[in-house]
């Protein structure tokens, strides 16, 4: 089983990268850096997997599974306005992320 505690789902493909900088730009994480010739991943432990980075890459060379952990909560309450940033999925109190219900998405 995947565990988002100890690893993530992003992935920087160095074959497809045109060190264009915009993953810098719009990460809120400073995960990424701009290398000799390509972007490096600086500090891939920090990815919060909200997405940015990918759906802003203009070759594509970055995939990541938005929305999942606790990513989709944290957006969603800044949305909304909530000030519930956790998930709550198996523990207490509703969950932005699961809409309120028991089961995660």
């Amino acid at each position: 089983m995947f565990n988002s505690y100890e690893k993530n789902t992003l992935h920087l493909d160095p074959a497809r990268c045109i060190n264009c900088g915009i993953c810098q730009t719009v990460c809120p994480h400073a995960v990424f850096a701009s290398g000799d010739k390509v972007a490096v991943l600086a500090s891939p432990e920090s990815c919060m997997e909200c997405g940015a980075c990918m759906k802003n890459c203009p070759v594509g060379a970055i995939t990541v599974e938005s929305g999942v952990g606790c990513a989709e909560a944290m957006i969603r309450a800044a949305i909304t306005g909530s000030k519930n940033e956790t998930c709550g999925c198996g523990g207490e109190g509703e969950s932005i992320c699961c809409g309120g219900t028991d089961e995660c998405r």
